[in-house]
């Protein structure tokens, strides 16, 4: 009898074992989706920007060689 409840505490903590690493896994998988999204925030911003300066430049040559319409 006393291997029987041995054998379901074992089976118990695999279990457990099992729940807790799979929650883990969950976890890191869920931080990589966030690390990946606000990468890909961060490129999408400094893309905008860029873009943004160009044509704040290309403006300043238009007014420089006065071509502004």
């Amino acid at each position: 009898m006393a291997e029987n409840s041995q054998s379901k505490d074992l089976s118990f903590q695999a279990g457990e074992a099992k729940g807790q690493t799979q929650e883990k896994a969950n976890q890191i998988v869920e931080n990589a989706q966030n690390t990946a999204h606000s990468a890909q925030e961060s490129v999408h911003n400094a893309g905008q920007q860029a873009q943004e300066k160009a044509q704040g430049a290309a403006e300043s040559v238009k007014q420089a060689a006065g071509i502004d319409k």
